[in-house]
């Protein structure tokens, strides 16, 4: 049985499963998913626990004894295993097949078993072993926290201990001020949001009580730059690259995540323009997820002729950052930015705003000064979050992931 984890709690309400598995890379939300297990567990009598780690060499007959042993004094049992690779083995796989049919055969009403397990590939959510513990008891899939619906997570989460952020504009503004900073951190989101518990009382929190709360606490993901490249957001994918840069994420991968969205990009565009369906060229180019949304839109506003010359200077900055010349004798009028992040940001913009767009989309994609700075972009056209933007340039900066010393 498949569970959605906003329907674990009242799945637990009307009882118990005897096996439980729990798989997914958030670990704040799967350590919560478990711990109500266990609670549950608690208060249904399973106060005896055992825990075994799957590890180089594990003993799966431990495991089963565990899970089949019986007592008539003693007390009922809550077994867990955990699998941190994803992968038990042949010998594990059999013995999960046996603790799944004896779950499902209620061979032993005394012991309840846990399973964790990180992010699965379709591949192996296919595999024996693990459609027997699904259908032998209820299994949880933990998803990411996508950042468009990171806001109202965080806002929840301050409603539960009795915050809320104001109502209107003010409180958008502050949502979101978090969310960029806690991004693709959901465990550093936890504490800041319980941080804000202990510094302000109940009720209303207004922008600058978070303003001056909140620490910069965000780790990004260079697999995401593609989606600030292709919604356009300049203010969020400048953060994305001081971050991967603060944090030591190496230029070159950076770069080959850049130019695999120009190329897939420029591959869909002459699909396009030779007359082929759209959705059969995102199944052909493997475009799937949030990025099928995202592609249509962005192709209405790139022409080829920018892509091609967004291939054109990413020829040049492989050659930079692999400590080569990428500058072409006598070609000045077309320099290479000396720090190569400064000039992968240029390349990302090729996408996220091309110059060829028409006036007035460039005027309103272009960033604010000190995009590249670690101060918070925002386009021209919102006055809001321009004001934003100039009271965060204003803050005083640390040296740490994401800022620049200075």
């Amino acid at each position: 049985m498949q569970l959605r984890l906003d329907a674990l709690e009242p799945h637990l309400a009307r009882g118990m499963a005897s096996l439980y598995v729990v798989y997914g890379d958030e670990h704040l939300l799967a350590q919560e998913a478990c711990d109500r297990i266990r609670a549950s567990a608690r208060a249904a009598g399973f106060t005896d626990r055992s825990v075994f780690t799957v590890e180089r060499g594990f003993d799966w007959s431990a495991l089963l004894g565990a899970s089949q042993s019986m007592s008539l004094f003693g007390d009922r049992q809550l077994v867990e295993l955990r699998i941190p690779s994803g992968k038990p083995g042949k010998e594990g796989a059999d013995a999960l097949k046996t603790l799944a049919a004896s779950a499902k055969a209620g061979a032993n009403p005394d012991v309840l078993t846990l399973v964790t397990l990180p992010r699965l590939d379709a591949a192996t959510q296919k595999s024996a072993w693990f459609t027997a513990l699904s259908e032998s008891g209820a299994s949880i899939k933990i998803d990411p926290v996508e950042r468009a619906a990171l806001p109202n997570w965080i806002g929840q989460r301050l409603s539960q201990q009795g915050q809320r952020v104001a109502p209107g504009e003010d409180g958008r503004r502050a949502l979101q001020f978090v969310a960029e900073r806690v991004e693709g951190n959901l465990l550093a989101a936890h504490q800041e949001i319980q941080k804000l518990g202990l510094l302000y009382p109940q009720g209303v929190l207004s922008f600058e009580q978070i303003h001056d709360a909140v620490l910069n606490v965000a780790r990004y993901d260079v697999f995401k730059l593609n989606e600030a490249m292709l919604t356009g957001d300049v203010g969020r994918l400048a953060r994305m690259l001081d971050g991967l840069e603060g944090e030591g994420e190496a230029a070159v991968l950076v770069l080959w995540a850049v130019v695999e969205e120009v190329r897939t990009l420029l591959r869909i565009k002459r699909g396009v323009a030779a007359g082929k369906p759209l959705a059969v060229l995102l199944r052909e180019n493997r475009v799937w997820g949030p990025r099928e949304r995202l592609i249509g839109p962005a192709l209405s506003r790139l022409s080829e002729a920018t892509l091609e010359r967004g291939l054109v200077l990413a020829a040049r900055l492989d050659r930079q950052v692999k400590g080569l010349s990428g500058q072409a004798r006598g070609d000045w009028r077309n320099a290479l930015p000396p720090d190569a992040w400064d000039g992968l940001f240029e390349l990302a913009m090729t996408v996220a705003a091309p110059r060829d767009a028409g006036a007035a989309g460039a005027a309103a994609s272009r960033p604010v000064a000190g995009a590249r700075t670690g101060a918070p972009a925002a386009p021209r056209s919102n006055p809001a979050a321009a004001a934003a933007a100039a009271a965060a340039a204003a803050r005083p900066r640390t040296a740490g992931p994401g800022r620049r010393p200075g």
